[in-house]
């Protein structure tokens, strides 16, 4: 139990509240299923065009990154990939 609550209150939870909290994350919860299932069907609308699925999510991770990461992880393989012969 958390060390700001004890086993004996001296007054009530506040239900009303504590109700109101778990209503709104549950609320939130079935947005998120539904995106979730929004986006599968994007990406199923994608494969059945001909996309490959793999490269347009790697392409979604690349466009959240900041550029200045992606140029040094990019200049870090080339350097790792010469290393090993593999250019």
């Amino acid at each position: 139990m958390p060390p700001h609550l004890s086993v004996v209150e001296t007054e009530p939870l506040p239900g009303e509240e504590i109700r109101q909290f778990i209503e709104r994350y549950e609320a939130l919860e079935a947005q998120k299923k539904d995106l979730a299932e929004e986006m599968k069907e994007v990406m199923a609308e994608a494969k059945g065009r001909g996309y490959d699925v793999k490269i347009l999510k790697k392409i979604i991770a690349i466009r959240k990154r900041d550029k200045d990461d992606i140029d040094e992880e990019e200049a870090i393989l080339e350097l790792y990939k010469q290393a090993l012969g593999m250019t």
